[in-house]
This record gives structure tokens, sequence and C-alpha cells, in this order.
């Protein structure tokens, strides 16, 4: 690699976290962001807050604290991952796609399920969203139960305080497996789809869909890594997960370790008898408990997995 391109590199795993802020495929996207924002106004108002409103959600101790500053790290140093080892892989979730596509061709012959255009689509994004829900509960659940896994895992947790940056502070490890876990749904599914579509839709037209993934972001999605206690109404914490359920599932005590799951979907937890809904929880804190002092740098957090599966 000449000097010019390792530059090229180096600035592109700068810019990419910035990215993040002005992309509507990412979380803090500034519009999703905001709408979060009018979100944590309507909770403060409506709990009654004693602290200012600038207190209350702009804290500096929450934003720039310790635990801050290691989300803020990982975000950066993943960069590099992403860059480096991940976008490569991107092209596999393509040739995933057209080889089920053309497996489908080869065993069934051509098939036209009648389905107009716009039907197929929107099957698509519902199918992808569901089936992406589930084994992603699944993975997350196993990060959890195995503990070789859960040494990887446990930096996410190691959070002691939740912004919606808590979202990209996981290690490396974790990272390189949910992307594969998420690339090989999707070019599955996006290759069924393929299939039934018989051509009338493009593979670019499938992998462009995200109209739910816009919603859930819309609606608060940043809140689920935050302090702010967004519920939902009785029934519907059984089928969606509320943000204030994500942070059960980041609370330190242990009546709540192993909860609340699911990414998007609470019905995966109300199977799995791991649903945790926000009128049982009064009052959270963050973290590892005991361990969070082993976890309150950023190469710590690196390093510590490593260290402890060798023991």
């Amino acid at each position: 690699m000449d000097f010019l391109k390792l530059i090229d590199l180096i600035l592109e795993i700068i810019q990419m976290p910035l990215t993040y802020l002005i992309s509507p495929n990412k979380r803090v996207f500034f519009l999703y962001m905001f709408t979060s924002f009018l979100l944590a106004l309507y909770v403060y108002y409506r709990t009654k807050e004693k602290s200012s409103f600038v207190h209350y959600f702009f804290s500096k101790t929450r934003w720039l604290g310790n635990s801050a500053v290691v989300d803020y790290g990982l975000i950066f140093f993943n960069s590099f991952i992403k860059v480096v080892i991940l976008s490569p892989l991107l092209i596999y979730a393509l040739y995933i796609a057209e080889g089920i596509n053309e497996y489908c061709v080869t065993s069934f012959g051509l098939f036209n399920i009648g389905w107009s255009t716009g039907t197929i689509v929107i099957l698509y994004t519902i199918t992808i969203v569901v089936v992406n829900d589930f084994f992603s509960f699944i993975v997350h659940y196993m990060m959890h139960k195995i503990p070789f896994l859960w040494e990887f895992h446990k930096i996410h947790h190691s959070a002691t305080s939740l912004t919606p940056f808590t979202q990209y502070r996981i290690h490396p490890v974790e990272l390189i497996l949910n992307n594969v876990r998420g690339l090989i749904i999707k070019g599955i599914i996006t290759g069924v789809f393929l299939y039934l579509a018989d051509g009338r839709v493009s593979i670019l037209t499938f992998i462009g869909v995200n109209v739910l993934n816009f919603l859930f972001y819309f609606f608060g999605a940043n809140l689920r890594h935050s302090h702010v206690k967004l519920k939902y109404f009785g029934f519907l914490e059984n089928i969606l997960i509320s943000p204030f359920q994500h942070q059960i599932h980041h609370s330190n005590e242990k009546e709540h370790f192993d909860t609340n799951f699911g990414s998007r979907l609470a019905i995966w937890d109300c199977f799995f008898g791991t649903l945790i809904k926000s009128n049982n929880v009064k009052e959270l804190t963050f973290g590892l408990g005991e361990e969070d002092k082993e976890y309150n740098s950023f190469l710590k957090n690196l390093i510590s997995p490593f260290k402890n599966l060798l023991k």
C-alpha cells in the first residue's frame, strides 16, 4: 500500500463515525436524534422531574464522563474494523442472494407467484425485519449464555452511563459476529424474494428497503441507550421492546440479568420467558456491578475479554 492510499484509508476510518450523524441508515442520524430529544422532553414533563431539563438531558457527566469516553473510543476503533474487514465482506450478501435465486430457478424452474411488485416489496420488508430480529435475539441470548461469547458481549454491558452512542460500544469480535449474522440472513431472504419477484424487482431495490427501520429509529430508538424512561402502554410491551425495557436489560441488578433480549420485538422474550415489562421496575443502575472497575478504560474494554479467556 503506497502512502497516498494509506492516507485515504486513515481519512475514511476517521470520517466514518462522523457520517453516522448525516446518514438516514444510522440510528444517530440527526433527525432521529431530534425526534428522540422531543420524546425525552415529553417524558421529562410527564414524570415531573425536579431538575432542569438541561441538567436532565445534557448532563456533562453523562455525555462526557468516563463511560461515554469509552463509547467514543470504541466507535472510532471499530471504524477501522468496518473499513478494513467488514466493508469488503458486504459484497458476499449480494453473492448469497444471487446464489439462492439461481439455486431456486435451477431446482424449481421459473416461478410467478402472481403478487404485485408492491406486495412483494412490502412482504420482503416485513420478513427481513422479523427474521433478522429473531436471529438477533438468538445470537444475543447466546452472547449471555455462552461464557466465551459473554466475555466479548460484556463490553456493551460495562457502560455505567447510557447515551445513544452506547449503541456502538461493542467489542470488535462481537461486531464481526453480528455483521456476519446480518449478512447471511439478509442474503438468504433477499435471494428468496428475488426468485419470487421473477425479475420484476432488482436486487438493489430489495437491499435498499428500510421503511420499518426508519419508523423504529424515528420513534425514539436512541432512547434505548439513555436514562430517559420512555415506556409503552401495557399490552404493547408484549409485542415491541420499549426503550425502558432495553434499559432494564442493562441493569446491574441480578433479577434483571438475562431479560429483554429482543432488538425490536418483545414476542421472542414472551415465548422464552425472559420478558420484563416497564411497570415492574422503578429505578435502575447500569453496568456490571462489582466488575465495573475492570472495564473503566478503552484499553481494558478492548483487552479484558482475551485476558479473561486466557485465565
